[in-house]
């Protein structure tokens, strides 16, 4: 294993995706939108030059959209996102990886191209962090295991990305900030992210 991506999912069962979406969408409405971001998320991690490996919240009998890719499956292991994080990324380095990402499924602007920029980042700097509009981050990666990057952070407030940035400075790790981008996870933010599509598909500014 050279450069590895680490995706963590849910699994795509109704009533328990997206539920602070399905508060306004309805059940069926988010699970849609979440099969939509899972599929684009696998489909942005087939580049051949990269392993990925997927790791499920609750078991591994999923439906995954039709991919041209064979993915590892494993399952998350921990009481917090922070210690299911540390985990997989442990698992994944003492298989020999020397670059890591990890990444969620909730951000439908991260792309294959952002992806690489993150990979090459770790040439040069030992942690890459792509920051959330919600003060948190869709990308976290390293060359080296930091479990510090995982202990005492709030997790799911907008205090993540700060925090993950400070214990970053404090540890001497040198990083690299990728390009903000937001993730979907109320009505609020679909209806942004429909919009913005719909703007660039016209060629409007």
């Amino acid at each position: 294993m050279n450069n590895v991506i680490v995706v963590f999912l849910k699994n795509l069962t109704l009533g328990k995706v997206k539920t602070r979406l399905a508060a306004t969408t309805g059940d069926q409405k988010a699970l849609e939108v979440y099969g939509q971001l899972v599929e684009h998320t696998l489909n942005q991690v087939i580049a051949p030059a990269q392993d990925t490996v997927l790791y499920f919240s609750d078991s591994l009998n999923e439906d995954l959209p039709v991919i041209e890719k064979e993915f590892s499956l494993r399952l998350q292991k921990g009481s917090d996102l922070g210690e299911r994080m540390s985990n997989a990324l442990q698992e994944v380095f003492e298989l020999s990886a020397q670059k890591v990402l990890i990444i969620g499924t909730d951000c439908p602007g991260l792309d294959s191209s952002i992806i690489e920029k993150a990979f090459h980042a770790l040439d040069t700097h030992q942690v890459v962090v792509g920051p959330a509009t919600d003060g948190g981050y869709y990308l976290l990666g390293m060359k080296n295991f930091h479990q510090c990057l995982f202990e005492d952070i709030p997790w799911s407030t907008s205090k993540v990305l700060e925090l993950t940035l400070q214990k970053c400075a404090s540890h001497k790790l040198s990083y690299k900030l990728l390009i903000e981008l937001s993730d979907i996870d109320d009505e609020n933010d679909l209806d942004s992210w429909n919009a913005l599509q719909k703007v660039n598909g016209s060629g409007e500014s």
